[in-house]
């Protein structure tokens, strides 16, 4: 248990996926722009690293451990990713209108966020058998919905604030960024895996 609990606080906090490893950085500085969409993306982003963790930790050790295709792995993670993806995308956009609509190109996006393969590749190269590597996936995806929430919460204040015309735009998102990265960058060696 003591382990399962190490690995939830290093994948979210110690090594943020965004912050420590730079993985997923597109939708973090896209959909940055208010908590609400942020938190909306953060959901959707746990719903499907979590998920993708499990399926993709069966197939791993079900189907292509078994069958010496373990050079299929990155292949099949990327259809099982996209698959899910597009679960996640038909269900916001028969329920949650609002935010399928917030989120716009985004969403898609998880498809292709290095994120959610790098955590899938990640439970395999560690060797964590299928509740460990569900706990690192959510866990990194918790640590996604926190720096995606904190930059929003961020961004939003900048828009009231009198800043410099060199540093209004993408110039004051890039230096925020940096600074939540040396900030979190302090919990490094704090917990290693």
């Amino acid at each position: 248990m003591t382990n399962l609990f190490l690995i939830l606080v290093a994948s979210s906090v110690v090594n943020n996926v965004v912050l420590s490893q730079f993985l997923g950085i597109c939708p973090f500085l896209g959909v940055s722009k208010r908590v609400e969409t942020a938190a909306g993306m953060g959901g959707a982003v746990i719903f499907v690293i979590t998920i993708s963790s499990f399926v993709t930790g069966l197939i791993y050790k079900f189907i292509l451990l078994p069958l010496n295709f373990e050079y299929l792995q990155t292949i099949v993670f990327i259809l099982v990713i996209a698959a899910l993806v597009q679960f996640v995308e038909m269900f916001l956009k028969k329920n949650v209108q609002s935010l399928y609509q917030s989120l716009g190109v985004y969403l898609p996006l998880i498809t292709t966020n290095c994120a959610v393969l790098g955590v899938a590749l990640k439970n395999v190269t560690n060797g964590y058998n299928l509740l460990e590597g569900v706990i690192y996936g959510f866990g990194t995806a918790v640590g996604f919905t926190i720096a995606i929430v904190i930059m929003a919460g961020i961004r939003e204040k900048l828009e009231y604030n009198d800043i410099p015309e060199a540093f209004k735009g993408s110039a004051s998102v890039l230096v925020t960024a940096g600074l939540m990265a040396i900030a979190f960058f302090g919990f490094s060696g704090v917990i290693s895996l």
